[in-house]
């Protein structure tokens, strides 16, 4: 790896946990400047702006929970059903939030203070990412493992909540992403 594509990577890493401790409206440019131990004008060579940052910021936090949560659905092993695919999800998107996650957890604790312009181009990859929960809640409920009453589309925005907001809640080190995972899974999905 090339010096400059290490030096964007570390201005990237420490602007991913600035955003997510500070939040979006809370971070100066000088602040992942101190934070990254260099000068705010080296950090404009590399990006035009705290928005063009906070921007690839955004996208690389959604990408990183989304590979990770397709790569643990397929992994999943067949004999668990579909309540297993389910589990595998869950557990995938709170490990990249809590063990992973400096780019997730400044993506979801930070979209609503994004600038409007900023929200519209993220928007696409958000609809794929609720698009594939909802076809796994779908394929969940005509296996009979979902009520079939049951609003997939609440169901799908109360997982995205609970999972998300563990961030605020759980105590660093007090419960692991699989024990999380499965306690979820066991509240919303008793059974197969």
């Amino acid at each position: 790896m090339l010096k400059s594509d290490r030096t964007r990577q570390r201005i990237l890493d420490t602007a991913a946990q600035e955003f997510r401790q500070r939040g979006y409206a809370g971070t100066k440019v000088n602040d992942i400047a101190f934070a990254a131990n260099m000068r705010a004008a080296s950090i404009y060579y590399y990006f035009e702006s705290k928005d063009q940052l906070f921007e690839e910021v955004l996208g690389i936090g959604l990408k990183l929970v989304f590979d990770a949560v397709r790569k643990a659905v397929e992994a999943a092993p067949s004999q668990g059903g579909h309540r297993g695919r389910l589990l595998a999800g869950i557990e995938a998107h709170l490990a990249m939030l809590h063990e992973y996650g400096d780019y997730s957890s400044a993506n979801i604790r930070n979209f609503g203070q994004t600038p409007v312009e900023i929200q519209e181009r993220q928007m696409g990859l958000r609809n794929a990412y609720g698009e594939y929960w909802r076809e796994l809640l779908m394929a969940a409920q005509d296996a009979g493992a979902i009520r079939q009453e049951a609003n997939l589309s609440l169901l799908r925005m109360f997982l995205f909540g609970a999972m998300n907001w563990t961030l605020e809640w759980v105590k660093p080190g007090k419960m692991s992403a699989a024990e999380l995972a499965q306690q979820l899974c066991d509240t919303l999905f008793p059974g197969e």
